[in-house]
């Protein structure tokens, strides 16, 4: 019998953090008031009917490691940008302001996984070593279907042409034209690419960039040597 698959993306309205993390900051890496973020998770949990515990987060490196995890914790996986289970009630969540948040779900397997894909990690294959893994968990390509998350778009993503044509090379389709001429990057593209060339049967994309969209944070946009910015959450959990 299969599961329900839930997946749910924020926004930073309705937290208590304030600015330049105003106010639903997820992430407690950016320097925001630690007492602010865990309330911000606390709520977070209980608006999708989850115990705090049974919500698992990462620490990013922007890597390719994968961990799978089959019970609640109270501490964050340590250097991973990948999770994976088979337990239900358990939420995996991925925390970003421009990267990717790429969640995954295998119903009929009860198989689930969430990445956190930037630039480097997306060229180095976090994406594909979570659909591994999910594998290995009993998971069917076929039978997984994905969802991308907001992320910055190609035509605020601009990078130097030597970077485009790196990751063009490590994940084709991600290299783009900017509006303005220049090299870009979308990084959604070329991940969606990836996991259709892996046989995943299902992939739908969030139209919204980080950048663009100021209900949004973004790195990109707000994080200078300033000042900083939030991090949104992105989650997946089978009932």
């Amino acid at each position: 019998m299969s599961v329900q698959i839930r997946r749910v993306t924020t926004t930073r309205a309705g937290g208590q953090s304030v600015a330049p993390f105003d106010t639903f900051n997820l992430g407690d890496h950016v320097g925001d008031d630690p007492l602010a973020v865990a309330a911000n998770r606390a709520r977070l949990a209980d608006r999708i009917g989850l115990a705090p515990e049974r919500v698992i987060w990462m620490n990013q490196v922007h890597g390719d490691s994968v961990a799978t995890v089959d019970g609640p914790r109270a501490e964050a996986v340590d250097g991973v940008d990948a999770l994976v289970t088979t337990t239900a009630g358990l939420a995996l969540a991925v925390i970003t302001a421009d990267c990717v948040p790429v969640l995954l779900g295998d119903a009929r397997a009860g198989v689930i996984g969430a990445a956190h894909a930037g630039r480097v990690g997306a060229a180095a294959g976090v994406v594909a070593r979570t659909v591994e893994a999910m594998v290995a968990a009993g998971a069917r390509p076929a039978d997984i279907s994905a969802f991308l998350g907001p992320a910055v778009s190609g035509a605020n993503y601009e990078v130097p042409a030597q970077m485009a044509d790196e990751v063009e090379s490590a994940l084709p389709g991600s290299r783009v034209t900017t509006p303005s001429g220049t090299p870009g990057l979308d990084l959604r593209a070329g991940i969606a690419a990836q996991l259709r060339s892996l046989g995943v049967g299902a992939v739908d994309i969030d139209p919204r960039c980080t950048v663009a969209d100021p209900t949004l944070f973004s790195h990109r946009r707000d994080g200078t040597a300033a000042g900083g910015t939030g991090r949104l959450a992105s989650l997946v959990w089978m009932q």
